[in-house]
């Protein structure tokens, strides 16, 4: 059996709740179209400000899943 091999894609995912939710919906959205996903790493987390609130969370991924043969 051949180990695996990945392809990498990078996401921004958004919420208005947190880091997490930012994360999540991220991966939920790359879900739907990619099979095999079996990691992610954060690189950059960021977010807006209004009125001295943060008011979205924005976190920039790398998404990795396994090439098929």
């Amino acid at each position: 059996m051949a180990e695996p091999v990945y392809e990498i894609i990078q996401m921004v995912g958004t919420s208005s709740n947190g880091i997490e939710d930012a994360i999540q919906n991220a991966i939920q959205k790359a879900n739907e179209t990619l099979k095999q996903i079996k990691w992610f790493e954060v690189i950059e987390t960021r977010g807006a400000v209004e009125e001295g609130n943060i008011q979205v969370w924005q976190v920039r991924l790398k998404i990795g899943f396994e090439v098929e043969d």
